[in-house]
């Protein structure tokens, strides 16, 4: 929780904001991130891992996920973006929704999603960012009046990039698995094939003098 404290107030300093929103990839790509793992932190810290399913509104992490969908939906919008930087009242509810609204309901719904319901946001994530990427990078005009052509350009790129490689780690642990179960599962069959007199060894009774 503390971490998460931290980072919030080190993103609504107002170098840093600055400095973050100088560029689009800043913005959408670092400033919005940050802050819902900021709020994220801090909900873990406080109300734990199931915090959100003793509530009896998340069951199985639904009702919290499309929340947290919907409101990031609406921050990756370029008029969002360029609202919040003309107007400070839309730049106050962005600090205040994306910890609040996506952070946070995504942290406490996403250890009780089951597996189907993990792969599936995955997947939509993969395919929306490449979606956007190849918008930014084939739009003919600018989307943000605030940032440049080329700015619009690289953020293109970059949700290009992001998607190629959430794809390939993917579809290697759907093939593969992950490599910590792998590890464990060498750790019990070498467990299970010590001898029991080697695991377990007999204590010497004290000797008395």
């Amino acid at each position: 929780m503390i971490a998460g404290l931290a980072l919030y107030l080190v993103l609504v300093a107002p170098p840093i904001a600055a400095w973050l929103e100088r560029t689009m990839a800043g913005h959408m790509l670092l400033q919005v991130p940050l802050l819902a793992l900021a709020g994220g932190l801090v909900a873990r810290g406080i109300l734990g891992r199931h915090g959100a399913g003793l509530a009896g509104f998340n069951a199985a992490g639904i009702a919290g996920l499309l929340v947290a969908v919907f409101v990031a939906a609406v921050w990756m919008l370029p008029r969002t973006l360029d609202a919040a930087l003309r107007d400070p009242l839309v730049e106050a509810a962005k600090f205040t929704s994306v910890p609040l609204l996506i952070g946070a309901p995504l942290a406490l719904s996403w250890p009780l999603l089951p597996p189907v319901a993990r792969a599936f946001v995955w997947a939509n994530v993969i395919s929306h960012a490449a979606v956007l990427g190849w918008l930014y990078r084939a739009a003919p005009d600018r989307l943000c009046a605030r940032y440049l052509f080329d700015q619009q350009a690289t953020v293109g790129a970059v949700l290009l990039i992001i998607a190629a490689v959430l794809l390939f780690a993917l579809a290697s642990y759907a093939i593969a698995g992950s490599p910590w179960q792998g590890r464990t599962v060498c750790r019990c069959a070498k467990r299970a094939r010590t001898p029991a007199s080697r695991r377990y060894p007999r204590r010497k009774p004290w000797s008395q003098d």
